[in-house]
């Protein structure tokens, strides 16, 4: 039956009045007859609530106290996140070699007995040589800006090239057997012993005539491993305040540091002590309007590369990184964000993101809460939204509730947090609920709940009216019910298998590759998937083979293929276990890899520590099939 009226019958109208009117009388009443009322309404919630496989009220505020009295817990012990990234030491050098490129904030200068000269940061010289180091505690004595150094004459320009080189990068391309001696006097000129273990290293490979490429992937790890350590130096010497050159106050607290550290630490002090400002000449720079306890943080990422991070601190030492323009610290305090999110504090991370203008962090953040609209709309913060900000999440398509009366709760209880103040809004609030989209049953609770909110605050609103309008009397003729359908941003997608022909009812492997585009929600919990095909893999159908994502890659390995078929009485069949691995990228479509040294199927294939796994499964022996017990790994570098 089709309603094509855009107001209700008029005796349904002095129906609901005369409801309306008994509803009032039994609230100012109470009695039997009003806890009827109430139980009837529970009723309605408990049956949908189990359709749904919703949490009940209570059980939903006992997991919040318990989460809430675990992060008091942690809180009280201290337990902060440590984080941080493995190419920090990486990155720092290379910064503080493109400042010596520049001769920006240089202060040592060594020269040799032919009258070549190199400039260099003290601080970086200082970390990989203990006698350069020693001429550092000296210079805090006397205080000059810079020191003017010449070695004895063994010295020749290419083995202190070599050892600058190695002091910022952690390697030395140049090492070879001509050069071997001229960078070992150089070394122990200069106290380096880990470039005379690298000399001793080079000296022993070529003895043993190993591969070039080894030699190359051996001398790349040993960079990082170097690097490392020179960061590590340079940490020491900030804790035993040697070489520092410039002291910053915050809120009475004096920190020491280095200003070249600074200087490729943050844009703020690079700006500060490279251009022509009057803190480039100051011994001390007070730092106005900053929080001690953040500037020790991030003092201690510059020269670690690591932060302390919880709940409690991050939003106020991102502010002091955004303020000061801490770029490592501030990936980190992001990172942080964006991975530790949950339900609790999503709108807090909203609200900051907002505040700040950082767009990536708004659009995760708000895609979570989208996500996981339900549980954080049981959340308390959730009835401190501004009505803008609920209005606009309520009439986001991509939406994701178990049904649309979750939505319909979520304004209830947003509303009832204040009635008086946002009972006039309500009308507004309830033009996001898409309430064609609820069942019968659903709808009842609608029908009671706004019963009730009507008579609580007599405003004149006539929620109900609208409601029962949007569900399908009275509608706008020819409207079209506005689904809500979601994108995911990450894909689930269907690599071969086998599958039922339909024609003749055998079960062939497939080629194919389909992913899920779309989620679209229907009447009640009625959820629909679109699926689109991606591709074909290259070579022949497979299937029980193993799948893996690596940086947005998708690997696939081993399985099988029918090359055979048994009695059809028996309904059995034969089938081949594979050894070839491909990728398949987005972009670039599929690429053939090494195979593995062991053929398999019906394996486990996972990704850990940027390198691809795979683990048991069976392989062929002869006539029969047996367990596969080898594992190996696959480093796609």
């Amino acid at each position: 039956m089709e309603f094509t009226r855009l107001y209700m019958p008029m005796e349904w109208e002095e129906r609901w009045r005369r409801e309306k009117e008994r509803r009032k009388k039994a609230m100012e009443e109470g009695g039997e007859r009003f806890e009827e009322e109430n139980r009837k309404l529970r009723w309605i919630k408990a049956f949908n609530d189990r359709r749904m496989g919703l949490k009940g009220k209570e059980e939903t505020e006992n997991i919040r106290n318990e989460k809430e009295e675990m992060e008091r817990v942690e809180n009280t012990k201290g337990g902060a996140w440590k984080c941080g990234t493995p190419i920090y030491p990486r990155e720092i050098f290379r910064a503080l070699q493109k400042l010596r490129q520049c001769s920006l904030l240089t202060d040592l200068t060594l020269s040799v007995d032919s009258g070549l000269s190199f400039q260099a940061h003290f601080l970086v010289m200082a970390a990989v040589s203990s006698v350069l180091q020693q001429k550092l505690q000296e210079r805090d004595m006397e205080k000059p800006k810079e020191m003017f150094l010449c070695l004895v004459p063994e010295v020749s320009g290419l083995g202190l090239s070599a050892v600058l080189e190695f002091a910022y990068t952690g390697t030395i391309t140049g090492l070879t057997r001509e050069s071997l001696a001229e960078i070992q006097t150089a070394a122990l000129c200069l106290g380096v012993p880990r470039v005379l273990e690298l000399c001793k290293e080079e000296d022993e490979r070529k003895q043993k005539q190993e591969g070039e490429q080894k030699m190359e992937d051996k001398r790349k790890t040993s960079a990082e491993e170097q690097m490392k350590v020179s960061l590590e130096s340079i940490k020491q010497l900030w804790k035993d305040k040697i070489g520092c050159d410039v002291e910053l106050e915050a809120e009475g607290r004096i920190f020491h540091a280095h200003r070249v550290l600074l200087s490729v630490s943050s844009d703020y002090f690079r700006a500060m002590f490279n251009c022509d400002m009057r803190e480039r000449q100051q011994a001390s720079v007070s730092l106005l309007l900053l929080g001690a306890p953040e500037l020790d943080g991030l003092l201690h990422c510059c020269y670690s590369g690591d932060l302390l991070l919880d709940w409690g601190c991050v939003f106020e030492l991102t502010c002091t990184a955004l303020q000061l323009q801490f770029q490592a610290a501030l990936s980190l305090c992001l990172q942080f964000l964006e991975q530790q999110m949950d339900i609790h504090n999503c709108l807090d991370v909203v609200a900051f993101a907002e505040a700040y203008m950082i767009g990536d962090l708004l659009e995760k953040a708000e895609d979570f809460i989208l996500i996981h609209f339900h549980e954080v709309a049981a959340t308390q913060k959730f009835l401190d939204l501004s009505a803008n900000k609920l209005m606009g999440l309520l009439h986001r398509d991509d939406l994701c509730t178990p049904s649309e009366l979750a939505v319909f709760r979520a304004v209830v209880a947003w509303i009832e947090a204040d009635p008086a103040a946002r009972m006039p809004l309500a009308c507004q609030l309830m033009a996001g609920v898409r309430f064609p989209l609820m069942t019968f049953r659903e709808f009842c609770e609608v029908r009671a709940i706004d019963l009730h909110m009507e008579c609580v605050v007599d405003d004149g609103a006539e929620l109900y009216r609208s409601a029962l309008r949007e569900f399908g009397f009275g509608g706008a003729e020819g409207s079209e019910v506005q689904h809500r359908v979601r994108r995911p941003k990450d894909a689930l997608v269907v690599v071969g298998g086998d599958q039922l022909n339909l024609d003749n009812g055998r079960r062939l492997p497939s080629r194919q590759l389909w992913f899920a585009n779309s989620l679209r929600s229907g009447m009640g919990l009625v959820k629909e998937i679109e699926w689109r095909m991606l591709g074909e893999m290259p070579e022949h159908a497979r299937f029980r083979h193993g799948v893996g994502v690596l940086d947005g890659k998708l690997y696939v390995a081993g399985g099988c293929h029918y090359y055979s078929k048994a009695d059809t009485m028996k309904s059995a069949y034969s089938y081949e276990c594979l050894v070839s691995m491909l990728v398949y990228h987005p972009e670039q479509g599929t690429t053939y890899l090494a195979d593995m040294t062991h053929d398999r199927a019906q394996h486990c294939m996972e990704t850990l520590a940027d390198r691809i796994w795979v683990a048991g499964g069976v392989c062929n022996l002869r006539k029969f099939y047996t367990d596969q017990l080898a594992c190996e790994s696959y480093d796609p570098i």
